[in-house]
C-alpha cells in the first residue's frame, strides 16, 4: 500500500530537516553526554546512528515503536498478537529502561533496537537496513525524519494508542501547517479516547479511529516468586503503604505522610519507588532528613524491624510492590507531571491515590474516581487522612479496590480494536508473504 500524501513539505519542517543535517556531527557529543548520565546503553550506541548488528529477517517486517516504557508496555500486546501471526516484528525504542524492559517482556523472535536519532542520515541508515513494511508509532512520539522519510519509501504509518494532550493540542494549533503535513502522512490514526480523535482530526489527521487504550489490555505486570516471599517473610503483618513512579517533590510529601501515621500504625513501612531509579539515593536521604530508618533495595537490601521506608529504587518490580502493598500512591501527580499509569496498581488489587495532576490518563483517572476505584487527594493532609482510614478499615478498603479491578477491566478490549483496524494490512502482508 502507498501513501497518498505526496505534498511538498512546509517551510517550517524543510528548516527542520536542514539544521538536524548541520547538527548531525555533533551528535556524538550529545550520545557522550547522555552516555555520562547513563541515558544510553554503553555497547548499543551505534543504534542510536540507525547502525544495526543484527540481520534483517527474510519476509515481511513489521516496525513498532514505543519512545519509553509507558508506550513499550502498550505495544508488548500488539507485538504479541503480531508474532502469534507468524509476522517479523522490531521493536524500537529510546530508553535504557525500556530496552531493560524489552529484554524480559518481548515475544520470542521479536528484535528490539534503540530508535535512531532523529537526522536525515540515520533515519535512512536505519530504514534502508531494515527495510519495514508497515510502521507503527505509538502514541504521540511524532520525529518528522522519521515520518518524512517513511512516507517517502511508501512505508504506511500507523499511530496506535495514539492520544493528545490538551496542552499539546494548544502548542500545535500554533503550527498548524507542520503538523497537519505530519498527520496526513499515516495512513491511520487510532486513539485512546475521543477527545484524543477529535483533536488529532482537526489538527490534520485524515483518517481517525477511537479504538481505546491498549495499557487497559497489557498483563498485570510479572513478578520473581522467591523475591516475593522473600520480601513477605521480612514484612509479615505490618501495615504497609507505596508511592509507585514518584517524581521529585513527591518523596517529601508521602515521607511527611508517614510521619504523620507512624504512632496511630506501629511498624509501618513505606515503600517509594521513584520513576527513575537513580534518583534513589536521594530519597534515601530526604528520609533520613526526616528522622526515618530508610535504606535502598539497589544494594541488595531488605527492609528490617526498624525500617521505616524501603526504596524500591530498582528497574521492573512494580509488580513485587504492587503485590505487597494494598494502599497505592501513583506518582507524578501531586507534582505538573501529568499523572502515571495507574491500571497495573489496579489490576493488582491496589487501592489507589492521586494528585489532581492526572492529564496523561485523564479519562482513566476520572472513571476509576467516578467508580470509586481511585481517589484524589491534594496535599500531605488529605493524603494522611485518606491513607489511615484505609488503613484502619480493611472492607472500605477492598471495595475501592474491587471497583478498581472492574473498571480498568470494563475499558478493556482496544487490542482487539487495534488489530481489526490493521488487519487489512495485514492481510496485504500475507498475501505478499505467501
Amino acid at each position: 500500500m502507498m501513501p497518498a500524501v505526496a505534498e511538498r513539505l512546509p517551510w517550517t519542517l524543510r528548516a527542520y530537516r536542514g539544521i538536524a543535517a548541520i547538527a548531525t556531527p555533533m551528535s556524538r557529543l550529545v550520545l557522550a553526554s547522555r552516555l555520562k548520565r547513563g541515558k544510553e546503553h554503553p555497547q548499543r550506541l551505534s543504534e542510536r546512528r540507525g547502525e544495526a548488528k543484527i540481520a534483517r529477517p527474510p519476509g515481511p517486517l513489521i516496525w513498532a515503536h514505543g519512545a519509553s516504557v509507558g508506550e513499550m508496555l502498550a505495544v508488548i500486546p500488539l507485538v504479541e498478537g503480531l508474532r502469534a501471526r507468524n509476522f517479523n516484528v522490531l521493536v524500537t525504542s529510546g530508553t535504557v529502561t525500556s530496552a531493560r524492559l524489552a529484554e524480559r517482556r518481548l515475544p520470542e523472535g521479536a528484535i528490539h533496537q534503540f530508535v535512531p536519532l532523529d537526522a536525515p542520515r540515520y533515519t535512512a541508515r536505519f530504514l534502508e537496513h531494515w527495510q519495514p513494511n508497515l510502521a507503527l508509532l505509538a502514541e504521540s512520539d511524532l520525529w518528522p525524519n522519521l515520518i518524512v522519510s517513511c512516507a517517502e519509501r511508501g512505508i504506511p504509518l500507523i499511530l496506535v494508542n495514539g492520544r493528545l494532550s490538551e496542552r499539546s493540542f494548544t502548542r500545535w494549533r500554533y503550527l498548524p501547517h507542520t503538523i497537519g503535513a505530519l498527520l496526513r502522512r499515516f495512513d491511520l490514526c487510532l486513539t485512546q479516547s475521543e477527545p484524543d480523535a477529535e483533536r488529532y482530526s482537526e489538527l490534520g489527521a485524515p483518517h481517525v479511529s477511537m479504538t481505546g487504550n491498549l495499557k487497559l489490555d497489557v498483563p498485570a505486570p510479572p513478578v520473581d516468586a522467591g523475591k516475593l516471599s522473600a520480601m513477605r517473610a521480612v514484612v509479615r503483618q505490618r501495615p504497609m503503604i507505596a508511592a509507585a513512579s514518584t517524581h521529585p517533590g513527591e518523596e517529601a510529601v508521602i515521607i511527611d505522610a508517614h510521619r504523620r501515621l507512624r504512632q496511630s500504625f506501629p511498624g509501618l513501612l513505606t515503600i517509594i519507588a521513584p520513576r527513575h531509579p537513580e534518583r534513589g539515593p536521594g530519597v534515601v536521604e530526604i528520609a533520613t532528613a526526616a528522622g526515618l530508618n530508610a535504606v535502598a533495595r539497589s544494594r541488595g537490601l531488605l527492609p528490617d524491624r526498624g525500617t521505616d521506608v524501603y526504596v524500591a529504587d530498582t528497574i521492573g518490580e512494580l509488580g513485587l510492590v504492587y503485590r505487597l502493598a494494598p494502599i497505592v500512591f501513583m506518582g507524578g501527580s501531586l507534582v505538573r507531571h501529568g499523572g502515571q499509569n495507574p491500571i497495573e496498581a489496579a489490576k493488582l488489587g491496589a487501592a489507589i491515590l492521586h494528585g489532581p495532576h492526572v492529564w496523561n490518563f485523564s479519562e482513566i483517572y476520572a472513571a476509576l474516581d467516578d467508580a470509586r476505584g481511585a481517589e484524589e487527594v491534594l496535599d500531605v493532609n488529605r493524603l494522611a487522612v485518606r491513607i489511615g482510614a484505609w488503613l484502619t478499615d480493611a472492607a472500605a478498603r477492598k471495595q475501592v479496590a474491587d471497583a478498581g479491578l472492574a473498571t480498568v477491566e470494563q475499558l478493556g478490549g482496544a487490542l482487539r480494536r487495534t488489530l481489526a483496524a490493521i488487519e487489512p494490512y495485514l492481510m496485504q502482508l500475507d498475501l505478499e508473504r505467501r
